[in-house]
Order: C-alpha cells, then sequence, then structure tokens
C-alpha cells in the first residue's frame, strides 16, 4: 500500500473517531429529559452524526451515529437501548450520508433528514413496542422525536455550508 492511501486511511479514521466523540459528547452534556410518556431525551447529537454524514458520507455517518450514541445509552443507564440506538442511529447516518453524498445541494440535505426522522420514528417505534410490549405506548415518543430532529436539522441546515467550505478548504472528502 502506498503512503498516500495509509496517510487518507489514518486521517478518515481521525475525522469518524472526531466526529463519533463529538455525537457522544453532544448527546451526554446537551440533553433535555423529555418529560412526557416513557422519557427519553431531546438531545443535540443529531447535530454532529448529521454533519458528519453530508461532509464524510453515509460509512461515516453509519459509524459516528451508531458508535457515539450507542456507547452514550450503556454508560448512561440506557443500556437496553443499546443495540436499537446502534442499528436505529447507524441506519439514519448511513442514510443521510447515502442521499447527500452526489446530491450537494441543500434542498437534498433537508430531504435527507427528513428521510432521517421517518428512519427515527418507525424505528424506535418498533424498538419500544418489542420493550414494552404495547403497540399504543411508543406513540408519546412521537413529539419529542420530532422536536429533536427538528432542532437538529435546522442547526445542520444553518451550519452546513459554511462547514463544507471549511472542510474543502483543509482537504477532507468524503471518505
Amino acid at each position: 500500500m502506498s503512503t498516500t492511501t495509509n496517510r487518507k486511511r489514518i486521517e478518515s479514521i481521525a475525522y469518524i473517531a472526531v466526529f463519533t466523540a463529538l455525537v457522544f459528547v453532544f448527546t451526554m452534556l446537551v440533553n433535555v429529559k423529555w418529560p412526557f410518556g416513557n422519557g427519553g431525551l431531546i438531545h443535540l447529537g443529531n447535530v454532529p452524526l448529521f454533519i458528519c454524514a453530508i461532509i464524510l458520507g453515509k460509512k461515516a455517518g453509519a459509524i459516528a451515529g451508531a458508535v457515539g450514541m450507542g456507547l452514550f445509552d450503556l454508560i448512561s443507564g440506557w443500556v437496553m437501548w443499546a443495540p436499537f440506538t446502534f442499528v436505529i442511529v447507524g441506519l439514519m447516518g448511513f442514510a443521510v450520508g447515502a442521499i447527500t453524498e452526489k446530491k450537494r445541494k441543500i434542498y437534498w440535505y433537508a430531504f435527507s433528514l427528513v428521510v432521517a426522522l421517518a428512519i427515527k420514528l418507525v424505528g424506535y417505534y418498533i424498538a419500544e413496542w418489542i420493550i414494552y410490549g404495547n403497540a399504543i405506548v411508543p406513540l408519546q415518543s412521537v413529539p419529542g422525536n420530532i422536536i429533536q430532529i427538528g432542532l437538529a436539522s435546522v442547526l445542520v441546515l444553518i451550519a452546513i455550508k459554511p462547514l463544507e467550505a471549511a472542510a474543502k478548504r483543509v482537504g477532507i472528502k468524503n471518505v
């Protein structure tokens, strides 16, 4: 393997590790417990997740989301949620990255975030149905999930173009 290839691989691993840490930290430190229904959190972990997926691509988005938020669940006492979070948030990151890899327009970014919301709503509905054994109870989490992804989407759509420009200036490309 060439030195250039090794360097790019190491850079990719480093970028993914940084975004994974950001997803974890933004989920852990910037959150509010949803006061209705079964609880859950409204957090900002989706902001670095979506930025990672848009700038670095589907593989990086899937890894950063799955590992960052899955680790949060394990460490913060939401252990039974960790496998579900790993899959659901990994799929969210993958979907956002897959949709935006070749379509670098703001409306595609917005569309990808709507797809992420759909994955979150369906995924966590199924997870709660399995955990609680009830098809009605999971509906209580829908408003919190919409608020969480809606807030993250607004922040990402405001910040993404300047962040993309900065990434381009330093030579960061989809991994």
